[in-house]
């Protein structure tokens, strides 16, 4: 009981965490400066971040169509796009982006499919560019061994895709993997639910799709990384700081991945001081005010904007709320 009670109020005060960063962020480089830099972009850049929107999401929804039809769930492409869009707007609120997983319910009722397979599906497309950023990131962590000597993120990075690596080869190898998710199931879930959770995960592994078929979906994904760090270096366009667009494109994609970490709203306050820290320590003479102020401006297009599209469209959507993520799984 105490465990269960200390696991409730930590799911429900650790996401503050990233806004107590923000908070003390903006105390500490001045709010003045930080609202003079907001007056100094000229509407005609957030226009121009804001139009580039609508190709990054047909992408990302055309890289995730592919894997799709892989794995045979049939989906139109305004049907595909309007989920994935509810699923970013659920995403853009919750700790780690873990709401994008919200797809699965919505594809369900399209489609009929098991839900342990349309859990997988939106997984797959979901670490595919995860694994394209982290290709980015490790680039960015050779700058800063270049330029400043600095090995630290190179090492973490590795290591990252190293376990990354693993664990994705292991499995994608079905015996491997329901065994381990059956002893899984065996340690921790209550007796009274194991039964549903077997027949759940007896679908992950149904029309699991190649890794060769997953390599266009990685290429594209990696695209829609450019466009969304194309989207905020507008924004350093904008006020003039001396950060060309390459060394920009690899080493915000480190702080964008420690906003991940899930003590917060959509990477809120820890992306924005690791952004601050980074690129501080790379170009001392610029502000960090500015760099909040580019972290910030990214967050609002990238994240709130591109949600709320998804929002709307979750007003003209009549889920089944009655729909349980076990029943006909």
């Amino acid at each position: 009981m105490v465990n269960k009670h200390l696991f409730k109020t930590a799911k429900k005060f650790l996401p503050l965490i990233g806004l107590i960063i923000l908070i003390f962020l903006v105390y500490k480089l001045g709010l003045e400066d930080i609202i003079n830099a907001f007056l100094k972009i000229h509407p005609i850049y957030i226009i121009l971040s804001i139009s580039l929107i609508f190709p990054r999401i047909l992408i990302r929804n055309y890289a995730w169509r592919i894997i799709q039809k892989e794995q045979k769930i049939k989906l139109s492409f305004w049907e595909s796009l309007k989920i994935f869009l509810i699923g970013y707007f659920y995403g853009s609120f919750t700790p780690g982006y873990f709401g994008q997983m919200m797809r699965a319910p919505y594809m369900k009722e399209k489609t009929g499919e098991p839900y342990g397979k349309l859990f997988v599906n939106v997984f797959i497309e979901v670490i595919l560019r995860s694994i394209s950023l982290q290709v980015m990131i490790i680039v960015g962590a050779i700058i800063i061994v270049i330029e400043k000597n600095q090995p630290l993120v190179l090492y973490f990075a590795m290591l990252y895709m190293i376990i990354l690596g693993v664990l994705i080869i292991y499995f994608t190898k079905k015996q491997r993997g329901e065994k381990t998710f059956s002893k899984l199931i065996k340690i921790f879930i209550p007796k009274k639910l194991k039964y549903h959770f077997h027949d759940f995960i007896a679908t992950f592994y149904k029309d699991f799709p190649t890794f060769k078929s997953l390599i266009v979906p990685f290429l594209i994904g990696a695209i829609t990384w450019v466009i969304i760090f194309s989207q905020e270096y507008i924004f350093v366009i904008a006020l003039g700081l001396p950060i060309p667009f390459t060394i920009f494109l690899f080493l915000f994609p480190i702080a964008n991945f420690v906003g991940f970490t899930p003590i917060t709203f959509a990477g809120l306050g820890i992306r924005d001081l690791t952004a601050v820290g980074l690129f501080t320590f790379m170009y001392p003479e610029i502000d960090g005010s500015d760099i909040l102020v580019v972290s910030l401006m990214g967050f609002i297009i990238t994240d709130v904007l591109t949600g709320f599209i998804g929002f709307l469209l979750s007003l003209t959507e009549t889920r089944d709320k009655s729909y349980k993520i076990f029943i006909n799984s």
